[in-house]
C-alpha cells in the first residue's frame, strides 16, 4: 500500500497548509510593497490592463505618508483648517481655503485618536506641495479638531458597537413618506433619539403625500410639534412645501437620514438641481460603484450650508442612550401624556438597549 505521509513523516495535508500560509505571506509583502494591486473577481480584465484607481491613489498615498513622516517638527497650530468632506478606506476629501485636497492621517494622530476621521471634522492638515496626475493636491491631516455634534453608525438594532459617521452637523431631516413606503413611526422615533442623543435638532418630514389621504398622519405630526420637533410635509411632483425645506436647511449643517423608496433623494435634488446624490461621488473614485464602511458625503447648498448625505447606512446608534436616561428622550411618556404608538415606540427602545452602558 502506497504510504499517505511524504518523505519527511508529516501530512500531506500540513504540508499543503504551510505551503499556502508562506504563498499568502509572499502575496501580502509584495501587496504592501506595491508589487500587486487590488482586483476582483468581476474586473479580471481590468486587471490585465490599465492600473485601477485605486492602485494609483493608494501608490500616491503612500508616497505621500512617507514624506509626511519625514517632517516631525511642523507647527501645528499654524497650519490652516479644513473640514472632511468624504472618507474612503485609506484617504480623505478636506476642503480648505477653496481648494479640495486628498489627505492621508497621520501615523501618530490615528494612534493616540479614540475613533477614525469622519465627514464634518474640523482638521488642521499640511499641504505636501504635491498633486497627483489630475492635478489634485495632496495633505496631510495633523490634527482634529473636538467635535461638537456626533451621529453614529449601530452594528445592530442593539446598538452595542457604535462608529462615529458625521460630526459637527447641526440637524437631521428624517424623511419618510405617506404611502410606497408606508410610513413606520417607531423607526422615525429611533431617528429622532439617534439625532438627539448626538446633538442634532431632527426634523421630521413626510413625503410623497400626494398619494393619498394623510389619515392619521396629520394627528402623529401634530404630537410631534408638541415636543419642539419642525415638520414639512412635502411632494416633488406638487412641488408641496419645498420653499419650506430649502428655507429650514438655508446656512445649516443637516444631515439625511430615510430609508430606501421615501424619496430623500428625489427630495434634495429638487432642492438643488446640480446635486445627483443618486450616483454619489464614491464610484466615480474607486471604478467598483460600491460604497466603503464610511460613506457619508458632504454636498455644499447653494443658499447657504450643506447637506451630508449617508447612503448606505440603515441604522442610526444611539449616543450615550442607557435604560436609565432613554426617558429624557421621551418627555411625553415620562409626563403620562403619550399616545400609544410613542408608548411602544419607547418600550421597543428600551427593550433593544444592552443591560449596561456598553452602547455609549
Amino acid at each position: 500500500m502506497r504510504s499517505l505521509l511524504p518523505k519527511n513523516g508529516r501530512t500531506t495535508h500540513g504540508h499543503r497548509m504551510r505551503k499556502r500560509r508562506k504563498r499568502e505571506t509572499d502575496v501580502t509583502d509584495r501587496f504592501l510593497s506595491g508589487e500587486l494591486e487590488e482586483s476582483d473577481d468581476d474586473e479580471q480584465q481590468e486587471r490585465f490592463g490599465s492600473r485601477s484607481r485605486d492602485a494609483e491613489m493608494g501608490k500616491i498615498l503612500r508616497t505621500a505618508l512617507l514624506r509626511a513622516e519625514e517632517q516631525s517638527d511642523v507647527d501645528i497650530q499654524s497650519l490652516p483648517l479644513g473640514e472632511v468632506i468624504q472618507v474612503y478606506s485609506l484617504f480623505s476629501e478636506v476642503a480648505s481655503e477653496g481648494r479640495t485636497f486628498f489627505c492621508v492621517v497621520r501615523k501618530t494622530l490615528a494612534k493616540r485618536s479614540e475613533s477614525a476621521i469622519v465627514v464634518g471634522d474640523i482638521v488642521r492638515i499640511r499641504d505636501l506641495e504635491l498633486v497627483d496626475e489630475q492635478g489634485r493636491p495632496q495633505a496631510v491631516i495633523e490634527q482634529a479638531q473636538p467635535r461638537q455634534t456626533v451621529l453614529t453608525r449601530a452594528d445592530s438594532f442593539k446598538g452595542i458597537e457604535q462608529h462615529p459617521i458625521v460630526a459637527n452637523a447641526q440637524q437631521m431631516l428624517i424623511v419618510t413618506s405617506l404611502r410606497e413606503p408606508k410610513v413606520k413611526w417607531g423607526l422615525v422615533d429611533r431617528m429622532i433619539v439617534a439625532a438627539q442623543s448626538g446633538k442634532l435638532a431632527p426634523i421630521v418630514c413626510l413625503n410623497k403625500v400626494d398619494l393619498g389621504e394623510p389619515g392619521d398622519t396629520d394627528d402623529v405630526l401634530s404630537h410631534y410639534s408638541t415636543l419642539g420637533i419642525s415638520i414639512l410635509k412635502t411632494s416633488v411632483p406638487m412641488r408641496t412645501g419645498l420653499d419650506a425645506a430649502s428655507e429650514i436647511l438655508k446656512n445649516k449643517i443637516t444631515v439625511l437620514a430615510g430609508h430606501s423608496g421615501v424619496g430623500k433623494s428625489t427630495l434634495i435634488n429638487a432642492l438643488e438641481p446640480a446635486l445627483d446624490l443618486r450616483t454619489g461621488a464614491i464610484s466615480n473614485y474607486t471604478g467598483k460603484g460600491r460604497h466603503t464602511t464610511t460613506s457619508a458625503r458632504r454636498y455644499p447648498l447653494s443658499t447657504g450650508g450643506a447637506v451630508i448625505d449617508t447612503p448606505g447606512v440603515k441604522l442610526f446608534g444611539l449616543w450615550d442612550v442607557t435604560r436609565d436616561n432613554l426617558l429624557e428622550f421621551f418627555p411625553d411618556v415620562a409626563e403620562d401624556r403619550a399616545p400609544q404608538w410613542r408608548r411602544d415606540s419607547y418600550q421597543r427602545i428600551l427593550e433593544s438597549l444592552p443591560t449596561d452602558d456598553r452602547n455609549g
